[in-house]
């Protein structure tokens, strides 16, 4: 930390100790932790980051501390065009970017990328202090020998996951849409969507959100209609325009996206357990004898090459499918209704 950096980051600390410029010091170092490194960010969007952290200051406050910071830190302000635009130098150090490890740097990097589509946008971008230094630990070192993050940085180029059918590629999504529908799901703020559906019919709507699931290539949002009490998916990259409101919402204590998952609904299913039976060739479902249907699966040699599978599964139109992919490959398939499981 360079001489003028560090006395004023302990002028902050000399502010914290006096009640009556706590909040103020409080203020200063929730700005500088969200103050990115490669992009600029105006004080309208940190305003607006700050008032969804519980920090509600008008806009004119934030301007004046960002101009004290600006000249204490290593911070570039853009004042070219307004708004003005803020970023942490090329070689500065930062606030609340610590020393990472390798090790760390690669964690955060794997986090990013698998992270990205199901996290809030504002909360992503709090956090790009960290992906910039994370990279740039693992970036390029001059001479042999002299990388002690090479084997980190060589790590993601060994380790890939591959798609379980034809990979395709994402959806297109409206510019916008993603970061107001994480904003709502956040804040528990209602949503208002202008939808498409799959037969091309467009209507708004007004939505409660209540979880985000990426399915493949594809992004869901879990949500219930205004009026109504039943939960549905629907997928972003038809929705054509989203705006969270200011009206906060209670969230359903009995909804759980887990359970929501496991009973097959975003399969297009109702939950509806069954004891699934069928003959499948050794040579097709000899996976299923290393990845089951279900913990209670069984298998039995019924010779000829074919064996029979018994499982209790979720009814779903994603089964079906699954189980017409085989052609002539499976046989004789019988479902049952499954037993209630005893409640624990």
């Amino acid at each position: 930390m360079g001489r003028i950096h560090q006395h004023a980051f302990e002028s902050l600390t000399r502010m914290a100790k006096r009640p009556e410029t706590l909040d103020t010091a409080l203020l200063m170092v929730e700005l500088l932790r969200r103050i990115p490194r490669g992009r600029k960010v105006t004080t309208g969007e940190l305003h607006q980051q700050l008032k969804s952290a519980g920090f509600d200051r008008d806009l004119r406050t934030i301007q004046r501390q960002l101009e004290i910071l600006s000249e204490h830190f290593d911070i570039e302000r853009d004042d070219r065009s307004k708004p003005y635009g803020y970023r942490w130098l090329e070689r500065a150090q930062g606030l609340a970017v610590p020393r990472l490890t390798p090790q760390e740097s690669l964690l955060l990097l794997l986090a990013q990328e698998h992270l990205k589509n199901l996290l809030p946008a504002r909360l992503m971008q709090s956090m790009d202090g960290f992906f910039t230094q994370a990279r740039r630990n693992l970036g390029d070192s001059q001479g042999p020998g002299a990388d002690p993050a090479r084997l980190e940085r060589e790590w993601p180029r060994k380790v890939r996951v591959v798609a379980t059918s034809q990979p395709l590629l994402p959806p297109k999504i409206e510019p916008g849409v993603l970061e107001a529908v994480s904003e709502a799901l956040y804040a528990n703020r209602w949503l208002a969507l202008d939808y498409q559906n799959a037969a091309g019919k467009r209507k708004p709507i007004q939505v409660m959100p209540l979880g985000l699931a990426q399915q493949g290539p594809r992004l869901y949002l879990v949500c219930r209609y205004e009026g109504f009490d039943n939960e549905r998916s629907l997928a972003l990259h038809r929705i054509r325009k989203a705006e969270a409101s200011t009206l906060v919402f209670e969230r359903p204590a009995a909804f759980d996206l887990q359970k929501y998952d496991d009973d097959g609904r975003f399969g297009f299913g109702e939950g509806e357990r069954m004891r699934l039976t069928f003959c499948i060739t050794n040579e097709a479902g000899f996976h299923l004898r290393e990845s089951p249907l279900s913990k209670d699966q069984q298998v039995r040699d019924v010779g000829d090459g074919w064996m029979e599978v018994t499982a209790t599964v979720v009814d779903s139109a994603m089964l079906e499918w699954w189980l017409r992919g085989f052609g002539e490959a499976v046989r004789d398939v019988r479902r049952e209704t499954a037993p209630v499981a005893p409640r624990t």
